[in-house]
Order: C-alpha cells, then structure tokens, then sequence
C-alpha cells in the first residue's frame, strides 16, 4: 500500500539501490543540490552516509529497494540515526523505470535515480524494522518453519510423484501425511520391489516389524505390502 505520508513537507531525500556488496546511493538535498556515490555494505560506510546526512540538517527520507535481507542492516542504522526509512516496491520500481526510460535497459545509477522519483512523489512503502519493533526473533522463527516446511513438502512431492509411482503404486494409500516417518525409513531400508522379493514373506515380516512403527494389525499389514 502506498504512503500517503504528506509530501510537501521540506526533506533530504536519500534514494539508495541495495545490492550485496555496493549500494548505489543518490541525494538530493532541500536546497535541491545532488549528491551521487557508491557505498559498501559494511559498518564504516554506514557510518559515513549517515555523517554526511546528519551535517545536512533538517529531516531526511531514505527510500531502499529490498533486495533479500541486504538492507536489513542499512535500514536498521538509518532508522536509529533518526532517518526516515521507507520501502519501494521492486515491482513499481520496473514498472515506473520502464515508464521513464521507455527501455529494459538497468543499472544501479539509473534504479537510484528511479527510486528518487518515487520518493519525491510518494509513491513508496511503510517500512517496519523488526529489530525497532521488538519481533526480530519471532519473524526470523516463523520464516526458518516456513522455509523447512516447503523443503518438506517439495520432497513429499518428488517421493510420491517419481519414486513411489515408478517403483511402489499400489502403496501410496499408505502415504498419509507429510510425517509419515515409518514410510521414509521402509523405503531407505527397502528402495526397490526386489529389496522385498529377495526375501521370504516370514524374512521380510521380521526385518520390517520395528519400521512400520505402532499399527493395530501390523501382521496384516506387512504381509500385504509383500503381496502388492
């Protein structure tokens, strides 16, 4: 959602373009002088810019266009400084670029003059550092879970689509969950119909019995696999 913050108030606007190890950086002063550089990502060059906008005076708005957590870091020093720190979207920033240059054509230069435009003009987003507000750890926890949980669900997909439906069809009735744990530790020890066929239906009853884990007809159950 846009800001819809007041533009006419008299800023410093700080447009920089986050990469992973050099930031474009564009600022245009009150008085409308501009001020072009490339920055680094590290701590001593944080400390540099925000020198150089504290010896401005006045307020001051920095627009950065996310690029992974890379500005993370940036964010959090300009926010600490006293800088208002907004976000613009990737996608209006190719959008509005294109608008501008008619062309495909990029480069760090060119996107920090873009996002200066869409600063003056307000078209940026409200942008919250989970460090200020008090939820870092909490947001990180819940994206690490996010992440395993596709990781997971990714390699149920390949099991069941490729795997399973090569080598064990008829079994993946048995596959009910993502946390079928006794499914994954019957196919390391049993990966192909011939690892079951090598041996006899009491052989096989007894080597696979404490993999299936807790099932009310077990007997049942495992003399079944040997006949699917």
């Amino acid at each position: 959602m846009a800001d819809i913050t007041d533009i006419r108030t008299v800023y410093h606007w700080i447009a920089i373009d986050v990469a992973r190890y050099w930031n474009a950086v564009l600022i245009e002063t009150a008085t409308g002088q501009r001020h072009r550089f490339k920055m680094s990502n590290t701590a001593q060059d944080f400390e540099r810019l925000i020198t150089f906008i504290q010896g401005l005076g006045g307020r001051s708005r920095a627009g950065l266009e996310p690029t992974g957590d890379y500005h993370r870091a940036l964010a959090y020093r300009l926010a600490q400084a006293g800088v208002e720190v907004v976000s613009i979207s990737s996608v209006a920033q190719s959008r509005y670029r294109e608008a501008m240059f008619n062309s495909w054509d990029k480069n760090d230069p060119k996107d920090a003059g873009v996002i200066l435009e869409m600063l003056k003009q307000g078209r940026t987003q409200q942008y919250v550092d989970p460090m200020l507000a008090g939820h870092h750890d909490l947001q990180e926890l819940s994206k690490t879970y996010y992440q395993i949980s596709r990781a997971r669900t990714r390699v149920q997909h390949s099991i069941v689509n490729h795997h399973i439906s090569l080598y064990f069809p008829e079994m993946h009735k048995y596959w009910c969950s993502t946390r079928s744990d006794w499914w994954i530790r019957f196919m390391i020890e049993f990966p192909t119909p011939a690892h079951v066929r090598q041996l006899s239906q009491e052989a096989f009853v007894a080597a696979a019995w404490s993999i299936v884990g807790r099932k009310v007809n077990k007997q049942s159950k495992l003399g079944e696999m040997v006949h699917l």
